[in-house]
């Protein structure tokens, strides 16, 4: 099977910063609004708020930024929305999760082609998986997982990326499971596990490290078992989102259950998925056909945001890392570039969400 090949990782992270001649004044005297796709509570919704708290102070004239949340199929109702009737005037612009892969699988879910949005920066991430600690027979550690009975997944929506992972890596570690999905964001899918309609899920960084960890964790509710490492289409490496996590990647926990790495088919499509994904896991998106002093003047502003200490404070505050934003004048090229999976991947994850697993 062909890989996805990753043409950016850590370099790209550290380049020169190449900010754009914008109109001074754009932004000045106008009402700027950034679009979730996801519901208010879960991580995107997080991290998109001390965002939207920094950014208004290098868009003309410090700006307020106003927060809104448009959930709804797994993250594409507020893409939709956002290439399809949000004014394209530069006056909105997305903070979205999930959308390349998202497109990449299947380009048909969107009314209005999502390559043709202009991708003004983006930022790697990653997902931690974790489990109740009341599984039959009881879980104490992560390896404790190939041993769970009546384990029940929770997803957000059969094609979503974060469902297939889960369904991926718990049909590799060969653990039979239920699944319950179309949960409204990360919030809802939380408080199913917390009622026990579901007992595995996973959330990225931000509300891993703001509620799941100091809450469900600190209370022995929940054992952290897995994360998602990056993947750059011929070796893993950390992420600086689980600096200071004593979390093993999936490959080392396969590794450490089984001796070796996984093999097969789903494992090439694990890291296909993670390839894509884990690189531009959050981006920043505005419609088709703004005008480009908006892009200038947004990318322009992220830049400098890049270097912002009070944001940096903020999000450590608020979800315990910096993110790392790309925001490059070679940014949406790269984006679109990647917007591409095998054809014979996109064949078996076809067949793969049409036939999830039965619940008992």
């Amino acid at each position: 099977m062909r890989g996805i090949a990753i043409g950016f990782g850590v370099a790209g992270l550290l380049f020169a910063a190449s900010v754009a001649s914008a109109d001074d004044g754009f932004y000045r005297g106008k009402r700027v609004s950034v679009l979730v796709n996801y519901a208010a509570g879960g991580p995107t919704d997080i991290e998109a708020r001390v965002f939207a708290k920094h950014i208004g102070k290098y868009l003309d004239g410090n700006q307020s930024v106003i927060v809104q949340n448009m959930d709804g199929g797994g993250g594409i109702t507020g893409t939709n929305y956002l290439g399809e009737v949000a004014p394209k005037d530069g006056t909105i612009f997305g903070y979205l999760t999930g959308t390349a892969f998202q497109y990449a699988n299947d380009p048909r879910a969107r009314r209005t082609d999502y390559s043709t949005y202009e991708f003004v920066a983006y930022q790697p991430g990653t997902s931690v998986y974790f489990m109740r600690t009341d599984l039959k027979p009881g879980m104490k550690t992560a390896t404790d997982i190939v041993k769970a009975q009546g384990l029940i997944s929770g997803g957000l929506g059969v094609d979503n990326a974060k469902d297939i992972l889960l369904r991926l890596t718990l049909d590799m570690l060969g653990v039979k499971f239920g699944y319950v999905t179309a949960y409204k964001g990360s919030q809802g899918a939380r408080l199913a596990l917390q009622q026990g309609e579901i007992n595995f899920y996973a959330e990225s960084p931000p509300s891993y490290r703001g509620v799941i960890e100091p809450s469900l964790v600190a209370k022995g509710e929940v054992i952290p078992v897995f994360y998602d490492p990056s993947y750059d289409g011929q070796k893993f490496m950390p992420t600086s989102q689980m600096a200071g996590l004593d979390i093993l990647s999936f490959p080392e926990l396969y590794k450490k259950i089984n001796g070796k790495l996984p093999e097969g088919k789903l494992w090439e499509v694990y890291k296909s998925i993670i390839a894509l994904n884990g690189a531009m896991q959050r981006m920043v998106v505005m419609p088709p056909s703004v005008p480009p002093a908006a892009v200038a003047t947004l990318r322009a502003a992220i830049n400098k945001l890049n270097t912002d200490k009070a944001y940096g404070e903020d999000a450590m505050k608020a979800f315990g890392f910096v993110p790392e934003w790309v925001a490059d004048d070679g940014a949406a090229e790269r984006v679109r570039k990647q917007l591409v999976l095998a054809p014979e991947t996109r064949a078996f994850l076809h067949d793969y969400i049409q036939n999830p697993p039965k619940n008992n």
